[in-house]
């Protein structure tokens, strides 16, 4: 599609649409805080075990240095409770695991052996159906916070946040609270300092029983072996204890393995299994929740499974688009290099030479500052032609200009305001000619660029033929941005649409097609704002192919502005959409149009629509990843995808001859041009989605090709 394209209604100006950026905003903001709420859930913690204690102890009462692991305090009076001799509560801690605590489980019924879990919040959340097993099978569950953090490095609020969100997983998982906790990196009695007992004294005026232990059995070290964890939780002189296993964390394995031999060992020794409730004497340490917190409970549990359902899929999905934007790129170098060998056997690969005169449309609205230099060019043309140019209503004196030039094959026609599509129809009701190139007024060919885009049409089958457009004004960013994609885009991706019979778009900077075939399809519509794209695609409906012929060059004018190529684009990928949609029985179509219908179609709508409205997610995923997940392998990720694009745009620019001065700036793309891309198509899309119908848009020219592209054209 050529710059061109952008016109406006000299009679009237619709109003653009309003950007929808609201609505934009709250699916960032919602997708975010998915994201964010599955970090949180899904964030590593350190293991229990991994943090020593200190020698400080003055702020830890004597009753507790002295006394039993369930420890109840006010922060002023202190009592402690100990298992008697011969009895044994077995803990686990940061399940609950869908891998290790159910193998557990079983170890405990084949013994009938109770015990009491420990659980992370987050944990809660993610597998609720696992606690139901522990609650169901009889066995005590315990607070382990929501995220396993250093309680003691955390304010009053971080703690109530993490101990009542458990209790809402609980309650939304079991219909059940819990009244007993144990901090995180906990260990003995012995291991007591100000710090932990400052989380202990804080947990005991909230109402909470805090359990440490006597033995640990550091199964989560990586070197443990079973023997290890059995000596380690053997008591002497049959002293009762609390014993700490864990069940989730890690890898577990060895955990249910070395139970097999632990509990049954214990047993020989006479030793029994009891609850924190029975050595405490309650009733229970797991009390029914209140309607409010089992509400509350299932819209947390409910939230966390969504979120982490939501990030699988994504996951899954940016894993999917990834192989298939690797494939395609694969392909697209493949073919583009099979046609850059066909081109390269000369212009006989179509036939004989075609010599017949052609005739060159130029519609035409107020383009004043160019359009003696797109005459000029083609009047120097080394193929016989004949120019018809359409001026569609202009008001600038478009068309006194291309009289006063006297250029004696140069037809100028003067229409009301009626549009592009209307201009080039009329401009091909004059043509007595086989073939009929169109171009746009604010684009100069070369004077072999006539010569070089006919040659195809020796080939009977051949009904459409898209030339190389290149951009002119080569400064500033935002126009070498436009170069380089241009480049990739000609180069690359329309040699291998050629190959593949599926080329979506003759562009209208320059494209020939046969005369019959434009009469078969009836012209250009005014269907879509994307006139040539929907031409382009009848005319392979209708049996004729379409090739690309990268020697013929037009140079166009590309917008300067920010603002501009906003406008420009816009109209783009919204007639772009009208395209698709006025033609999408393709798909279902036999022959020429099925074929361009299940590859042409799903490109477009796959790689040029889906794939670019999910952007805004994956720059947001981008940040989740460097945030929640391994930030080396983010970066690697992006970097290798960086890098696969840098090395494709290399080898096009290396096919279509040009220098690689500005691949310095394609890093820059990825923070400005691709996000300015993106918005583009999403606001296209909402507008479509709201019926809006766009008015013609015009760039602002500036003129004085013939100085940007360093070329020698006649005078009149």
């Amino acid at each position: 599609m050529s710059v061109d394209t952008v016109k406006k209604s000299s009679r009237r100006r619709l109003p653009v649409p309003r950007p929808r950026w609201i609505l934009l905003a709250v699916v960032l903001v919602l997708f975010a805080a998915i994201l964010l709420v599955n970090g949180l859930v899904q964030g590593e913690f350190t293991q229990d075990g991994a943090v020593e204690s200190t020698n400080d102890t003055g702020k830890v009462p004597a009753a507790a240095l002295s006394g039993g692991p369930i420890i109840q305090t006010d922060g002023t009076t202190t009592k402690t409770v100990s298992a008697p001799d011969n009895q044994i509560v077995l803990t686990f801690d940061d399940g609950p695991s869908p891998a290790y605590t159910p193998e557990i489980l079983k170890v405990l019924a084949k013994y009938d052996v109770p015990a009491t879990f420990f659980m992370i919040g987050s944990q809660i959340s993610q597998y609720p159906s696992v606690v139901r097993d522990v609650r169901d099978a009889g066995h005590e569950i315990g607070i382990h916070t929501f995220t396993h953090p250093d309680l003691s490095t955390k304010n009053e609020w971080r703690r109530e946040v993490e101990m009542q969100e458990t209790q809402f997983a609980l309650a939304g998982a079991t219909d059940t609270t819990s009244v007993i906790f144990r901090p995180p990196y906990s260990s003995t009695v012995k291991a007591l300092d100000d710090n932990t007992w400052s989380v202990m004294a804080d947990m005991g005026r909230r109402g909470y029983l805090t359990v440490v232990n006597n033995l640990d059995s550091r199964d989560w070290e990586p070197d443990t072996t079973v023997a290890d964890i059995v000596e380690a939780v053997t008591p002497e002189n049959d002293e009762g204890a609390i014993l700490l296993f864990h069940d989730g964390g890690g890898n577990r394995a060895k955990t249910a393995t070395a139970l097999e031999t632990v509990i049954p060992a214990l047993q020989n020794e006479g030793y029994t299994f009891t609850t924190v409730a029975a050595l405490t004497g309650m009733d229970t340490v797991n009390p029914a929740a209140s309607g409010k917190d089992r509400a509350l409970g299932l819209g947390l549990v409910g939230a966390v499974r969504f979120a982490k359902g939501v990030t699988v899929f994504f996951a899954w999905l940016l894993l999917v688009l990834g192989v298939l934007t690797i494939a395609r790129l694969i392909l697209v170098l493949v073919l583009g290099r099979r046609h850059a060998k066909r081109s390269r056997r000369g212009p006989g690969v179509w036939g004989p030479p075609y010599t017949e005169p052609a005739t060159v449309v130029v519609p035409a609205y107020n383009e004043k500052e160019i359009i003696a230099d797109t005459l000029r060019s083609l009047v120097a043309s080394t193929h016989p032609i004949r120019i018809v140019l359409v001026d569609d209503g202009s008001t600038d004196g478009t068309a006194d200009i291309a009289d006063a030039l006297g250029y004696p094959d140069v037809t100028v026609l003067r229409q009301p305001n009626a549009g592009k599509s209307a201009a080039l129809n009329n401009g091909i009701t004059h043509a007595t000619t086989e073939v009929v190139v169109m171009m746009d007024g604010d684009t100069v060919f070369e004077p072999d660029t006539v010569r070089l885009l006919v040659q195809p049409f020796a080939d009977s089958s051949v009904g459409a033929v898209a030339g190389n457009a290149k951009v002119a004004n080569r400064t500033g960013m935002v126009a070498l941005w436009q170069h380089i994609e241009y480049v990739v885009g000609f180069s690359i991706d329309r040699r291998a649409y050629d190959v593949m019979h599926c080329m979506a778009t003759v562009p209208g900077a320059i494209g020939a097609f046969r005369t019959q075939a434009l009469r078969q399809v009836n012209g250009l519509s005014d269907d879509t704002l994307a006139e040539d794209t929907d031409l382009t695609i009848a005319v392979i409906r209708a049996g004729w192919r379409v090739v690309y012929e990268e020697q013929a060059r037009a140079w166009t004018e590309a917008p300067s502005t920010m603002s501009q190529l906003w406008r420009q684009r816009y109209r783009w990928s919204y007639g772009t959409m009208q395209a698709m949609w006025k033609h999408r029985r393709a798909l279902l179509e036999r022959g020429a149009g099925g074929r361009f219908g299940r590859r042409g179609l799903i490109n477009l709508a796959l790689f040029q629509t889906v794939l670019p409205l999910l952007s805004p997610l994956i720059d947001v995923f981008l940040i989740y990843g460097l945030l929640f997940l391994n930030p080396l392998q983010t970066l690697a990720a992006w970097f290798g995808m960086l890098l696969v694009q840098l090395l494709s745009t290399i080898y096009a620019f290396r096919l279509d001859k040009e220098s690689l001065r500005p691949l310095w700036r394609l890093p820059l793309q990825q923070f400005v041009y691709r996000q300015l891309m993106y918005l583009v198509l999403i606001q296209s899309v909402l507008a479509a989605l709201g019926g809006i119908r766009l008015g013609w848009q015009k760039l602002r020219r500036t003129g004085g090709l013939n100085a940007l592209i360093g070329q020698k054209l006649p005078n009149a």
